[in-house]
């Protein structure tokens, strides 16, 4: 009788609904998992100087509309164009400016090295940049803006009259298409070009503000480096 009353109590204690609800401590595994998430968020954050909740407001904009309309766009640059205050855009603006002064100063810093090697051990032999060579075929992109820009005017007619591909964004179209048109309409864009996709006419997503460097007009070549600053010839 008193080994039943004992099988009785522990029957009960395992059933009732107050351990039920008791969580369960976490494995080492699952720690491990959790940990690896929060070091995962922090790192990338870390790197463009931004808090976690900035860096998870990032991948929350780029899993939207953000992400399809501008792919692979970095962080900076992605909250500044979301910014939801100018004091806030403007925090964001310089970061990327802080950012970009950097990342070209080690570029310049090592190519330096890279012109003093060619000259240190192959003096006799003129370096070639292949990364150039090889973009004199690849897809132009061009920005320009409709209003107060007769430079930009010039340069179209110029990259027209080239007869290459070309995308021509319009960085002020304000995403309208009516106004897209217009613009075209009225710099008289060749249709069949446009047809046959050797000219696409675009919004600016947020490239201009990437790659042009503050330029206008700017004209992009697409190389196997990606896109860089660039002339007709």
């Amino acid at each position: 009788m008193r080994r039943h009353q004992i099988g009785l109590v522990t029957w009960i204690a395992l059933s009732s609904p107050a351990w039920a609800d008791t969580p369960a401590p976490l494995t080492a595994q699952q720690t491990q998992v959790v940990e690896s998430q929060n070091q995962t968020l922090k790192t990338p954050a870390g790197q463009w100087g931004l808090k976690e909740e900035e860096y998870q407001r990032y991948r929350h904009l780029m899993a939207g509309p953000r992400g399809i309309q501008s792919p692979g766009l970095d962080p900076l640059t992605a909250l500044g164009i979301e910014a939801e205050t100018e004091a806030e855009r403007r925090r964001y603006a310089e970061q990327w400016v802080r950012a970009e002064f950097a990342r070209t100063e080690k570029e310049l810093r090592f190519q330096r090295e890279v012109n003093t090697a060619w000259q240190r051990l192959f003096p006799d032999v003129l370096p070639v940049d292949m990364a150039k060579s090889q973009e004199i075929n690849g897809r132009l992109a061009l920005f320009v803006k409709a209003d107060d820009c007769p430079a930009c005017d010039t340069r179209l007619t110029e990259v027209l009259a080239a007869t290459q591909p070309v995308d021509i964004y319009l960085v002020d179209s304000q995403g309208k298409d009516d106004r897209l048109r217009q613009w075209a309409k009225k710099h008289q864009i060749p249709v069949e070009r446009v047809r046959h996709r050797q000219i696409t006419l675009n919004h600016d997503a947020g490239y201009w503000f990437r790659f042009g460097r503050g330029l206008m007009p700017v004209l992009l070549r697409q190389g196997e480096q990606g896109w860089h600053i660039t002339a007709l010839q």
